[in-house]
């Protein structure tokens, strides 16, 4: 009896252990991906000083640049992953994690050329797409700026991907706060015309941000070689020295996560752009509920990110247990943490809306009442969006991201796209109709990859984990 009340002790020690490890883990990662969001919504809110024709130049420039930067994104992020699996199989390794950090870099140089050449032509890509004239002038302007900050930034999200293998994700947090002092700061000056500098208006928006990821990109590398822990690696050292196979397979890994973070995102640029043909308040509820929606879901990104990291390490480790207390482990604190936010939007909705909204003016009404049926759709989907979320990440873990993407793919656009649109303009449901097909796509992404995560045995996705 002694000996079984030991064993269930020393199991939840393992459970509580790893909570303790997944919360050090996810707090710097969610606070670093709201600092990234913070220096958009900066943008955004000085651009809006220069007026409504400047904005929507502005959004049209950033929506651009974001859909073509998510592909890169996805495909330099696979090196936590990769990292993870080598320091859980060999926990002090040194040569290898330096030769996955420096394929990562050399893979953003890859993608970032014909992402340069993309958005250089950006007005061109607007006017086909049937934009105003004058507003894709602007923002095409705005990019020629901009576009030379997604190297930097590539870079920066590499090194991130290091520390936060090594769980040691502070320093991103600190620099990502940094940045967006940074941007705020040189936006200002050069969006206006302060202390003394040119008024650039637009251009001035893209080269603080391009200024600002410089920045977090060599003061996350003086770090780096300043910190003992992560000198000893000389990240930087024979950056010339090929990897192939270690090269070919960051994009084995890294190009289904590119893929799958499109197909998620595209999808929720779609919907933008099916409201717009249902009626200018449906549009603009449906952004203060999106906005509302994406705030909540960077917890369990976050957390997401962490599972990737603690899972990987298990895996590469050889632990099936210590695989299956990180990803439950993760998964019960982004679904729950969804609940409670989930439980806010439904019985505060009008005081959410209130920060973007103001709720006395007579005029703003039809957009209220709107976002309140939005947002009570939006919190029927955030439990599924919270396991669809940090599910993923659990998978990256184990190296499985072929199939997520086509569960994407599926559910993104096959299921919710579809759904929402027969039920918005056949069935007539509007609005409500595409926020019904979006928790439709991301319930079933979310059914998909959990069944997948229960089958990972019976899959073979444990081979290497023994």
């Amino acid at each position: 009896m002694n000996g079984a009340a030991s064993i269930t002790m020393g199991k939840q020690q393992a459970w509580i252990a790893e909570a303790r490890a997944t919360i050090v883990l996810a707090w710097p990662l969610i606070l670093t991906n709201v600092a990234q969001t913070a220096m958009t919504t900066t943008d955004v809110l000085l651009m809006g000083r220069l007026g409504s024709e400047a904005l929507a130049a502005g959004a049209l420039g950033a929506n651009l640049y974001f859909a073509i930067l998510i592909f890169g994104l996805g495909l330099t992020t696979a090196t936590a992953p990769m990292i993870a699996r080598e320091l859980g199989r060999k926990g002090h390794s040194v040569r290898d994690v330096r030769r996955t950090v420096r394929q990562g870099m050399w893979a953003a140089v890859v993608i970032v050329v014909p992402i340069w050449i993309v958005l250089w032509h950006a007005e061109a890509i607007l006017l086909a797409m049937g934009q105003r004239p004058d507003l894709a002038r602007q923002a095409g302007h705005y990019m020629h700026a901009l576009q030379w900050s997604v190297l930097p930034f590539f870079f920066y999200l590499v090194l991130r991907s290091f520390i936060s293998a090594l769980q040691r994700p502070q320093w991103g947090l600190v620099i990502g706060v940094g940045g967006v002092v940074v941007n705020a700061f040189a936006a200002w000056c050069l969006i206006f015309g302060h202390l003394g500098l040119p008024r650039l208006e637009l251009v001035g928006a893209g080269i603080a941000t391009t200024l600002a990821d410089a920045l977090m990109f060599v003061a996350l590398a003086i770090v780096l070689y300043c910190d003992r822990k992560f000198r000893r690696y000389h990240l930087l050292g024979r950056f010339w020295r090929a990897d192939w196979s270690r090269f070919v397979e960051l994009w084995r890994l890294g190009m289904p996560i590119g893929a799958t973070l499109v197909f998620e995102v595209a999808v929720f640029n779609a919907s933008t752009f099916l409201m717009g043909l249902i009626s200018e308040a449906s549009i603009a509820a449906h952004s203060i509920a999106l906005q509302i929606a994406s705030l909540s879901f960077m917890v369990p990104f976050g957390l997401s990110q962490a599972a990737t990291v603690r899972v990987g390490h298990a895996f590469g480790a050889h632990d099936a247990d210590g695989i299956r207390r990180a990803g439950w482990t993760a998964l019960a604190m982004g679904t729950g943490f969804m609940a409670i936010a989930a439980l806010v939007m439904i019985l505060m909705p009008r005081t959410l809306i209130s920060a973007f909204l103001d709720l006395d003016v007579p005029a703003n009404a039809p957009v209220v009442a709107l976002a309140v049926s939005f947002l009570t759709l939006a919190a029927l989907f955030q439990i599924a969006d919270g396991a669809q979320a940090v599910t993923a990440g659990m998978l990256r873990g184990l190296h499985d991201t072929r199939m997520p993407m086509i569960y994407a793919a599926l559910g993104y656009w096959g299921i919710g796209l579809v759904v929402g649109v027969v039920l918005a303009f056949v069935v007539k449901l509007d609005g409500v109709g595409i926020w019904i097909g979006l928790a439709a796509g991301l319930a079933t992404v979310a059914v998909l990859l959990l069944s997948r995560w229960l089958r990972r045995e019976r899959l073979g996705l444990l081979a290497s984990a023994g």
